[in-house]
């Protein structure tokens, strides 16, 4: 178990704008012989925690969230020979895009970066994103749950067809969040969303609350 002065390293680490202060971190702990799961669950996934938990507070802003999540993306590539070894499984698939006509792609990132932090394992679409490529891809990859992103007032109706196509095509179809700048919670529950993530915290939170309540298989 990792101490708090330990997680307030990795803390400093991942808001550090100079990659090689968590390689040499991640290193050393991979040297001393701590598990990597305590490294990644406890170090930079603790960590992670407190940046996102600051972001929702106001105390930190985007590009703050980015670079932390690039540091982390960093450390895990490190930790990866290590945790397949020790086979340790993902929390689950989590596919993304932004729908259809809308090629905005900074909130996706940063939820891409942060369920990829909390140990999901991210199938990220890209932009523009037309509902025939959502379908096509649960098909393929079976995801537990699915995050559609819009940020133009024009493009989020396209998040109800896509729910509407997704759960006409399958019989047992992937639970679905929805996020972006205008959406809001009342139009998700409107669109018969299963979640609204306010922010890339909220998005985690939304999925761990969902695989914990026992909703997917």
């Amino acid at each position: 178990m990792m101490t708090s002065e330990e997680i307030g390293r990795f803390y400093k680490a991942l808001k550090n704008t100079d990659l090689i202060t968590v390689e040499t971190l991640i290193k050393d702990y991979i040297v001393k012989e701590v598990s990597p799961i305590a490294i990644l669950n406890e170090g930079l996934i603790g960590a992670m925690g407190i940046i996102g938990q600051e972001f929702k507070a106001g105390q930190v802003w985007v590009p703050e969230v980015l670079l932390a999540a690039r540091n982390m993306h960093r450390g895990i590539e490190l930790l990866k020979p290590q945790l397949l070894k020790d086979k340790v499984p993902s929390r689950g698939k989590f596919l993304i895009g932004t729908v259809k006509g809308d090629i905005h792609d900074i909130g996706k990132n940063l939820v891409t970066m942060m369920m990829a932090g909390a140990g999901y394992e991210v199938i990220d679409l890209g932009i523009d994103v037309p509902r025939e490529k959502f379908i096509e891809s649960i098909s393929k990859d079976h995801p537990h749950i699915i995050g559609l992103s819009a940020l133009l007032t024009t493009t989020m109706l396209e998040m109800k067809e896509v729910i509407r196509s997704i759960r006409q095509t399958f019989s047992n179809p992937p639970k679905i969040i929805v996020g972006g700048a205008p959406v809001t919670q009342k139009f998700a529950v409107e669109i018969k969303a299963d979640g609204y993530g306010e922010d890339a915290v909220r998005a985690v939170e939304l999925a761990n609350q969902l695989l914990s309540s026992g909703e997917i298989t």
